[in-house]
């Protein structure tokens, strides 16, 4: 089993630490993987930031961990996954974002987890038969 990183948990790392690897030393038992999705969304904070210093302090934080964590792409197996996920809940009346349904989908087809932040939670456990780590909580 595995995790599967949210970009809720890499922000209440932020938050507390500010070093994303701290993710790898925390969980080292268990193999973590970026879905590509989040690495797109930290990403932003990149071309978002006010000064060239504080995009290269987010470009190389960023680095730093999928130099250690692999990024998984979204393709075809989990489309269908993804798909299959979103018409369940849809059926149920549920509803989780796009960008949390595609991270979902990844640890579903990966059969991991997903590690979320403390205020993120609550849609991903609308996800049957997902297994959600809160950040900060054992």
């Amino acid at each position: 089993m595995g995790l599967v990183v949210d970009t809720s948990a890499l922000v209440a790392l932020e938050r507390t630490t500010g070093k994303w690897t701290q993710l790898v030393e925390e969980h080292g038992a268990e193999p973590l993987a970026v879905p590509a999705i989040v690495y797109a969304e930290v990403m932003v904070g990149v071309y978002l930031a006010n000064t060239p210093e504080r995009a290269a302090t987010r470009r190389a934080r960023i680095h730093a961990l999928i130099d250690r964590v692999p990024i998984i792409e979204f393709d075809r197996s989990i489309g269908d996954i993804w798909s299959r996920v979103f018409a369940q809940l849809s059926r149920a009346g549920a509803h989780v974002p796009a960008n949390d349904l595609t991270v979902a989908a990844t640890a579903i087809h990966l059969d991991y987890g997903v590690l979320v932040g403390p205020d993120d939670e609550k849609h991903f456990r609308l996800v049957p038969d997902l297994r959600v780590v809160v950040f900060g909580q054992k």
